[in-house]
Formats: C-alpha cells, sequence, structure tokens
C-alpha cells in the first residue's frame, strides 16, 4: 500500500519520538496531517454560550422530517412518547439551524454559539374567537428535559442567564416554547437565574401603579435584560411581541404585550440591582414617564 507523503512523515515523527522516550504527543488531524498535541492552551471555552428551548408545533413523524429533511436543524428533538425519547440530530460540535435571526444582550445569529432542543408539542389548539389556547407539557416530557438541560449546561459551562426559549432571541415572530412551559421549576431548580422576587415585584407594582413608565422606559428596560428592540419610544408591533415574550416567561396567565404595572415591576427588578446599604440606587434605567396607555388597535 503506497502512503502519502503526509503519511509517512507523521508514521516517521511517531516512530522516533517513541524511541527517544520523548513527552511530545504526535497525532494528525482527520485528514491526516500530523500534529503535535503536548501543548494546550489555558484561554479557551466551550463554542457553546446559549441554549435554546423550542416547541415543534407538529407531532413525532413531522417534527423528524422537518427536522432531517429540511433547511432547519436542532441539536436534539424531545418527543412527546410514553416514555420520551431524546433524538440527537446534529452533533454538539456542529452548528444546527435553528435559531435564526436572534439575538441576546449584544450577541447575534446565535445559531454559531448555542445549542438548540426540539421538543415535540402542539403548541396551541385554536379557541374562542381565535384564540390560542396553550396546551401543557407533559410532567413525563419535562422530566426527561431537564436532566438532559443539566447535562449540556454542565459540560459546556452556560450561564443560567443563557438558557432561554426561541421567542426570547427571536420575538418578532416566534414565542415558543411559550407560556405553559415551566421556567419558574427550571429557576427552583437553580438551573435558570432565581424567579423575581414576589415581595419586590408587589412593592415596585404599587409605584408603577400609580405612574406607568411610557414607551421608552420599557424598551430600555427589555434591552438591558437582553432582548433585541428598537428604541423607538413607540407603542410598535416590535415592543408588543417582546413585551408579550417578556410576560410569557414571567407573567404566563396574561400574555397581552401591552405595558402595565405588574410587567414594569417584573422588568426593574430583573434589571436593577436591590438596594445596598450605603450606596445610592441605580440610576441604570431611565426616570419613569407616566403616559397614556396604549389603544387595544
Amino acid at each position: 500500500m503506497r502512503l502519502h507523503p503526509w503519511q509517512r512523515l507523521g508514521l516517521a515523527l511517531a516512530t522516533a519520538l517513541l524511541i527517544g522516550g520523548c513527552a511530545t504527543r504526535v497525532t494528525t488531524t482527520e485528514g491526516g496531517v500530523p500534529i503535535d498535541t503536548s501543548h494546550t492552551a489555558q484561554g479557551q471555552d466551550s463554542r457553546a454560550m446559549f441554549l435554546v428551548i423550542h416547541y415543534t408545533v407538529a407531532d413525532l413523524p413531522l417534527s423528524l422530517h422537518i427536522l432531517t429533511k429540511q433547511q432547519v436543524s436542532a441539536h436534539y428533538l424531545l418527543s412527546d412518547e410514553s416514555p420520551p425519547r431524546i433524538f440527537r440530530l446534529v452533533d454538539e460540535n456542529r452548528r444546527a439551524w435553528h435559531s435564526g435571526l436572534s439575538g441576546w444582550k449584544g450577541h447575534r445569529l446565535l445559531n454559531a454559539s448555542s445549542i438548540g432542543i426540539e421538543i415535540v408539542h402542539p403548541g396551541f389548539k385554536p379557541g374562542f374567537d381565535k384564540q390560542r389556547i396553550y396546551q401543557p407539557f407533559p410532567k413525563e416530557q419535562i422530566d426527561a428535559l431537564i436532566p438532559l438541560v443539566k447535562d449540556i449546561v454542565q459540560r459546556h459551562q452556560i450561564k443560567p442567564e443563557r438558557i432561554l426559549g426561541h421567542g426570547e432571541v427571536t420575538p418578532s415572530y416566534k414565542e415558543d416554547p411559550g407560556p405553559t412551559f415551566p421556567w419558574k421549576l427550571l429557576a427552583d431548580l437553580g438551573i435558570t437565574p432565581p424567579w423575581p422576587d414576589a415581595q419586590l415585584v408587589a412593592q415596585q407594582q404599587a409605584i408603577f401603579a400609580t405612574a406607568l413608565p411610557d414607551a421608552a422606559w420599557f424598551q430600555a428596560a427589555l434591552a438591558q435584560h437582553g432582548y433585541v428592540i428598537e428604541r423607538s419610544g413607540l407603542w410598535d408591533e416590535q415592543t408588543r411581541r417582546v413585551m408579550m415574550n417578556f410576560q410569557m416567561r414571567y407573567r404566563p396567565a396574561n400574555y397581552s404585550g401591552q405595558p402595565d404595572a405588574e410587567t414594569a415591576a417584573l422588568l426593574h427588578v430583573l434589571t436593577v440591582p436591590g438596594p445596598i446599604p450605603g450606596v445610592a440606587p441605580s440610576a441604570a434605567l431611565p426616570p419613569v414617564l407616566p403616559v397614556p396607555l396604549p389603544s387595544g388597535d
């Protein structure tokens, strides 16, 4: 068998080092190019900085077809069977096409820096007067999801605040995993950041009830929290979509996308550090300016 020159060189180097008893470690790339792996840099980490959770709005056969045969994918697919199965569709070292034109806290196009999990789930069913009735997630499915999330987060050292829903990183046209996903459970388990303190939220809600912030304040707070949002100063559709996704996670009982005192309080508690003795309150957000509520049209 004729060897490629690179292969002959690699074989010669490996033989010489074995004879010499040297600590140098020589191997080859997948293509057969000799490399020395005896030095490892300290300055490195995983390319996966985010974990993004989705639902498929399709049954298992259709979900598998879409995620394996079309120009969209995810690293993992969690089935709705009993017991659920976890399919790995894309190796974690490769980029899956799952988050689209996404962003969070200055990071953009998160496909390159994230791991995506799709959950087989119907999303919502149409209700009276075109209302969306979002369906619950079976406990058995969530029980299968949690160990997978913990495993990915531990191996890649993904920060709790970077475990997000598709609707959070792409709010302009997505809202999954929707208002029935148990974000508070993940917070209670220490997987995601602590849930907003109910007492602090109640205190702030009473303040905001007397003077609701204007659109500019909400947009600044949502941007500080992490959302990509244009600071138009208007109650526009993009602001409603971002607000809706925020409410789906932190106030799932009412996700109208409309501003109110409770939503403002939740944003304040999540984005403004708590008071520290001897230190002036944070001025990170602009002052609250009361304005009329947007119309319902």
